[in-house]
């Protein structure tokens, strides 16, 4: 019992002060610690407490499935123009199909070839994502399976959520909760986000960046399209401007590595700078080297933003945007970029918090946490009096080493959080009771002091453990399964049974241990 070397005293010393010293940024105002220059651990305060923002986000999943049908066209159009060529008619897409003719049937073999590597499987099973058959002789018809469909969703939509939270961080905030709800919806909360409108905006945006061709036909009200052209709105020439270009695109966004806010040096307006990587920036080289004296568009989401002139060959695999933007939304343009969704979303939902309810219920967690905080003391000195003493200071220490983990994990806390610190609390003494009821009862069977604390911390512990472990499956159990409020709580609660079992058992030890060994007792009130 009384084996407890000068080494792990301090180390344990050590161990808690660090612990406690990671608190305290976090009750020190933001306002001040920024001023310091170093990064600090902080707890960051849920939606519920901060107050802020929560957005549910819808995808688009009909115009994903019509998108996926167009880029297969795209794909098909290319791999039969390969050497060699194998010659097609015009494809059709009705009905989210893919048909088209052969203009030499003695071609079907290496036709149907060629388009089984346009498929791939569908996870572990035996399916494709496309099917290919042959009508009439000599039309081919490709036909999306609904596992392919459910699977390409299914991956859009967890590329989704990692995009979204990306530009969440860009904007500045803290510790956004985004996960995904079902098979097509997101679920978004800001704590401490004010204004929505930037945020609305900047998630419903897509950013799918194009760069097409500019037809030479004019667009004019009844004018008869080129074949291989669409018409898309063109918002800089005025309200309902359009200008026809071509329907391929010659390069996207797919190979952009970078995008970011700027200003023009002729005039100091907003644009949106650019830089492709090695593969695209070649592509680019060759667009502008070829078509010098054309126009192309730069198209991000189905809208052109600008049409420019190419005088001369662009080479450096970098240029910029330019589009009457605001700084604003310039940044918000080259965010998008940046992290493009590959599946549009809009908000079906919007809730606000504002920060007034967030610092009643921050009052109110306070108000119970130093509550229970008083019984628990004032009850463990009224049972066990210096015993009831060493277990309430390590309650105290236990509750700044439970902020002090947060803050390193930089973890949210919620108000089911708080709930969880004052369980902790509550059930922190639990270990003590048990420690403390069993040393009673060896004094009564006659055990001298030493032997009776040896005997009640050896004998108590493995059920404290027992315990416990019950409390942390639990415990990992909403954490694995639960969502939102539940997991706040989950984590709290994990943290604490560490913390408590850790300030309950090994430190109150040491505190019995150095009484012990400078007073050398040979009774004591418990």
């Amino acid at each position: 019992m009384l084996d407890f070397p000068r080494w792990k005293v301090v180390s344990i010393l050590l161990f808690l002060g660090c612990l406690m010293a990671l608190a305290v940024p976090s009750v020190i105002p933001v306002s001040v610690t920024a001023n310091w220059g170093v990064p600090l651990p902080r707890i960051n305060l849920g939606l519920d407490l901060a107050g802020g923002v929560d957005l549910l986000l819808e995808a688009d999943t009909k115009k994903f499935v019509d998108d996926r049908v167009e880029a297969k066209r795209e794909q098909i159009v290319t791999a039969m123009a390969a050497s060699p060529a194998i010659s097609i008619g015009d494809i059709a897409t009705d009905g989210g199909k893919l048909s088209f003719l052969l203009r030499d049937v003695r071609q079907i073999d290496a036709a149907r070839e060629r388009l089984s590597k346009q498929t791939t499987g569908v996870g572990y099973t035996a399916q494709r994502d496309w099917d290919v058959a042959v009508t009439d002789g000599q039309r081919i018809v490709m036909t999306p399976t609904q596992a392919g469909i459910t699977q390409a969703i299914n991956d859009a939509m967890t590329t989704a959520t990692d995009v979204v939270r990306k530009r969440i961080d860009k904007l500045g905030t803290k510790e956004p909760d985004v996960r995904r709800q079902g098979a097509d919806r997101i679920d978004v909360q800001v704590p401490g986000l004010k204004d929505p409108k930037q945020l609305k905006e900047l998630l419903g945006k897509t950013a799918k960046l194009e760069f097409k061709m500019v037809s030479d036909t004019p667009y004019s009200p009844g004018v008869i399209l080129p074949a291989g052209t669409q018409v898309l709105p063109y918002p800089e020439q005025g309200p309902g401007a359009q200008i026809i270009v071509k329907r391929q695109a010659v390069l996207t966004g797919n190979d952009l590595v970078s995008a970011k806010q700027s200003f023009k040096q002729e005039d100091n307006r907003p644009i949106v700078d650019f830089t492709f990587n090695s593969e695209g920036g070649a592509k680019f080289a060759r667009i502008t080297q070829t078509n010098v004296g054309k126009r192309f568009a730069v198209v991000v989401d189905d809208q052109v933003i600008s049409a420019p002139s190419i005088n001369t060959p662009i080479l450096g695999g970098q240029g910029y945007i330019e589009g009457g933007f605001t700084v604003e939304s310039a940044n918000n343009l080259a965010i998008a970029l940046s992290s493009a969704l590959p599946i549009a979303l809009k908000v079906i939902e919007e809730h606000s918090v504002g920060p007034e309810l967030g610092t009643d219920s921050i009052n109110a967690g306070l108000t119970a946490s130093a509550l229970a905080v008083v019984l628990v003391v004032l009850f463990m000195i009224a049972t066990y009096g210096r015993f009831g003493f060493y277990a309430d200071y390590a309650v105290v220490i236990n509750v700044v080493v439970i902020m002090g983990v947060l803050a390193l994990l930089n973890g949210t806390l919620t108000l089911p959080g708080i709930a969880g610190f004052v369980l902790t609390i509550g059930t922190a003494v639990d270990a003590n009771v048990l420690i403390n009821e069993r040393i009673r009862e060896e004094r009564r069977r006659g055990r001298s002091v030493i032997q009776a604390v040896e005997l009640g911390y050896k004998e108590a512990s493995r059920t404290i453990f027992e315990a416990n472990a019950t409390h942390a499956i639990s415990a990992l159990i909403m954490l694995a399964f639960g969502s939102g409020p539940v997991r706040g709580f989950a984590i709290v609660l994990l943290i604490g049974i560490a913390t408590s079992v850790f300030t309950a058992v090994t430190f109150t030890r040491m505190l019995v241990v150095q009484w012990i060994r400078r007073t050398r007792p040979t009774d004591m009130n418990i």
